[in-house]
């Protein structure tokens, strides 16, 4: 098993010295998910939510959680980002009656670290403003299944999640 790279050799968090890595043209892939009330679902294809555009605002959320993620968590390397992209996919209510939206954000940059961070966040401040601005209605929603599903570039290669 690897060493945790956020520790120094006392045990001390640092932030991980990235000046000998080789800039790569990298990317992260997330995803996650948000299962809510038929009935929610529906107001948000119908556009009649009454905070505005539901998935719109979601986007641009998650694309400026992005950018700031280094704000947000410690030890994270600040990013000049080279592209965000953030879609949706519904999905109509499944046996449990609940239905659900399906977001994947991927992230790209060219330099010595990776941006898996950065598209997770991106996932899961989307997946929270879909639920600001649809609690009026459903407070029962639920976000699952958050999770890294690629990682290309830098050293170590690619990953692909499996599970």
């Amino acid at each position: 098993m690897s060493t945790l790279t956020h520790f120094d050799d006392q045990g001390q968090a640092h932030m991980v010295d990235v000046a000998a890595k080789a800039s790569t043209h990298r990317i992260g892939i997330a995803g996650g998910r948000i299962d809510m009330l038929p009935a929610t679902l529906a107001i948000i294809e119908a556009g009649t939510a009454k905070k505005g555009d539901v998935l719109g605002i979601a986007r641009i959320a998650g694309i400026m959680a992005a950018k700031k993620t280094s704000e947000l968590i410690p030890l994270c390397h600040p990013l000049a980002l080279t592209r965000v992209a953030i879609e949706f996919e519904a999905t109509q209510a499944d046996a449990t009656g609940a239905g659900s939206i399906y977001c994947t954000a991927t992230v790209e940059t060219v330099g010595p670290t990776g941006v898996e961070m950065e598209a997770l966040t991106a996932v899961q401040v989307a997946l929270l403003t879909i639920y600001d601005m649809c609690k009026a209605v459903d407070r029962g929603m639920v976000m699952n299944d958050v999770k890294l599903l690629e990682k290309h570039g830098g050293k170590s290669g690619s990953f692909i999640n499996g599970g």
